[in-house]
């Protein structure tokens, strides 16, 4: 036997051998502290989600993270993220493989909160729970209620499937799991249930958690005044967005025993953001004062968020209000964090920085380098699709009135309804179960729009004899946050009707997902102002990096690059720019898709910048500094 025979073999044994476990630790709430492996120890975390993070820049990511000065991260799972339909689970491809999420933060010496939800809000679509729930009229979600209880039970033990070994005491980063979320908000919103129900509700989540094998320390995670609805036995209360230390210490000693630790679980150095509305910003100032009060005061924290990342496809979630029937967010999670959406140190980043490195007692790295910029030459469209061309192709779901998009059995994306009259007529078209946004055609051509954010449900039409009225319905987001999350349904959810009367009988409906880029080469290049269009074009890069479309003289739609669907543009604003992760293109030859629904100007070529633009509304507005 050759040396060279032996060495193969020995390393074949080696191989055939199981790897060593990495070393088990300890993480325990005791006398007021957080001990790991019995050294009292502050948690610095920041609030990541993988899911809105390319899974070949999480690492780039943590770096950023490490380097600023924290030792934690914190980050939402998604139930509908990794729940795509009934009975089918993702936790492996791309973004959707949480252990490995895990695994990277902890090469990257930080621990991990994870924040299972079932809730999760997060301005991510319905909270994170999956759209075919509302199919199960007997399930309630957010109750206690059996069947939504027994839906949360599947979900939990898959995830727990994935992570439960990746605990600390188990050799993992894992030191704490959150129970629910922001629970006290719903209760004080849904004081129509009583309390002893939702705290029955709340325990039962608790309870299934450990029984999937999370072994905390648990935690709940509310606005201080809010405790008494959303503190549940066994889980340390923190307090969200508290920045007074004496009003911490009292909520948490109040459920806790009397006496800590003291954390604040959500800690906003940035803001959430809505199509039409101002860009939210938090200065500079703001943010380290109060970083400074809670390190002076061993105040235990979580930046939400430290790096917001993108909401990519059809997953950005709404809000509302008693102006607006609907606020849908942004694509852009960028929340004005320290670490902007591309993963840029921000002038915010770099102040905080140099306050963690005067405070903590570790050593603080270097900060990454920043991942490649490019644009890109303006990329000529090639070819145009009439959207409606697609009708060809698609068998129509027939019904005498319009169909939610839950009863067509679609989560997302768009369903054209049509319907053709006999006599002509004309009057007021009113849609007051829109949900959300719609272009109205008769016999093809533009008419108008109807849109729920402008809480806009009616317009004139004139329909000659013969003639087909047509809406394009758009989901822009189901609420993830407050009492109306039990109301999600999405399309067309009560009659049409026509100067009052009903528009009943021989409704057409087209579904139009676009869960997957659409495959064009068998339609004819077609292309007339007004109507909903599909522009298709390659592209060559010559070195692969970041760059952002520039979308600022398109109407609205969603865009897709070499098949990710990288999320909606909206003329409207404030955000003006997609961005495109450097990872997503190829050296060589790329594809790009784009929807543009308006289409009220027929476009030439698509344009590329190296800056994001976040904060340029349609009506020139200010931007907005905020005090969350």
């Amino acid at each position: 036997m050759t040396i060279l025979t032996r060495s193969l073999l020995a390393l074949l044994l080696l191989a055939s051998l199981p790897t060593q476990a990495q070393k088990k630790h300890t993480f325990v709430i005791k006398d007021g502290q957080f001990l790991y492996d019995g050294k009292p120890t502050q948690i610095h975390s920041g609030e990541m989600h993988y899911a809105r993070v390319p899974q070949p820049y999480w690492r780039h990511r943590l770096k950023m993270m490490k380097a600023l000065g924290l030792n934690t991260v914190a980050t939402y799972v998604f139930w509908n993220y990794h729940n795509t339909a009934p009975g089918m689970w993702d936790f492996k491809t791309g973004n959707h493989n949480v252990a490995q999420f895990v695994k990277t933060a902890q090469e990257e010496g930080l621990f991990v909160i994870l924040r299972p939800g079932p809730y999760a809000c997060a301005e991510w679509e319905f909270g994170g729970y999956p759209w075919w729930l509302q199919k199960n009229k007997d399930l309630v979600i957010r109750a206690n209620n059996q069947p939504f209880l027994d839906s949360c039970k599947v979900y939990i033990n898959k995830l727990a499937g994935q992570v439960k070994g990746l605990q600390v005491s188990k050799g993992g980063p894992i030191i704490m799991t959150q129970v629910e979320n922001e629970f006290g908000s719903y209760v004080d919103q849904r004081k129509d249930i009583p309390l002893e129900e939702h705290r029955k509700y709340n325990a039962a989540i608790k309870q299934q958690l450990t029984e999937a094998g999370f072994e905390g320390p648990f935690f709940t995670s509310d606005a201080a005044g809010l405790f008494e609805g959303g503190a549940t036995p066994g889980a340390l209360p923190t307090a969200n967005g508290e920045g007074n230390v004496d009003a911490l210490k009292t909520a948490v000693n109040q459920y806790h025993g009397g006496q800590g630790p003291y954390m604040v679980a959500e800690y906003y150095p940035g803001w959430l953001d809505h199509w039409g509305e101002p860009f939210v910003r938090v200065p500079t100032e703001q943010v380290t004062q109060q970083v400074e009060t809670y390190l002076k005061n061993g105040i235990n924290f979580n930046f939400y968020m430290v790096h917001g990342g993108t909401n990519f496809g059809f997953t950005s979630g709404a809000n509302y209000s008693k102006e607006h029937d609907i606020q849908p967010d942004i694509t852009s999670y960028d929340y004005d964090a320290l670490i902007s959406e591309p993963g840029w140190a921000t002038p915010k980043y770099t102040a905080v920085r140099a306050l963690m490195q005067k405070y903590v007692k570790y050593a603080v790295p270097a900060v990454p380098a920043q991942l490649p910029v490019v644009t890109i030459p303006d990329i000529i469209l090639e070819k145009s699709v009439d959207v409606f061309d697609l009708k060809n192709d698609i068998q129509p779901v027939v019904s005498t009135r319009p169909l939610s998009f839950e009863e067509l059995n679609q989560g997302s994306g768009y369903v054209l309804y049509s319907r053709r009259f006999g006599p002509a007529a004309q009057g007021q078209l009113a849609v007051p179960g829109l949900r959300d946004y719609a272009t109205v055609y008769v016999n093809g051509q533009l008419v108008g729009e109807l849109n729920r954010q402008d809480n806009r449900y009616t317009l004139p039409v004139q329909i000659p004899a013969n003639g087909t009225l047509e809406l394009l319905v758009e989901n822009m987001g189901r609420i993830n946050y407050g009492a109306e999350i039990v109301h999600n349904m999405k399309g067309i959810i009560e009659p049409v009707t026509l100067d009052g009367t009903a528009v009943a009988g021989d409704w057409q409906m087209y579904k139009m997902p676009f869960d997957k880029v659409p495959d064009l080469t068998r339609y004819i290049s077609k292309n007339k102002e007004g109507r909903p269009a599909l522009y298709t074009a390659s592209f060559d890069v010559m070195q692969p990096g970041d760059t952002f479309l520039d979308m600022r003289d398109w109407g609205k739609g969603i865009v897709f690059v070499n098949g990710h669907n990288l999320g909606r543009y909206w003329k409207i604003g404030p955000q003006q720019t997609l961005y495109v992760p450097g990872c997503w293109l190829t050296k060589g030859k790329n594809e790009v898709v784009v929807f543009e629904q308006q289409n009220k100007k027929l476009q030439q070529a698509l344009k590329t910048v190296d800056k994001p633009i976040l904060d340029e509304l349609l009506s020139a507005k200010p931007a907005k500094t905020a005090t969350p």
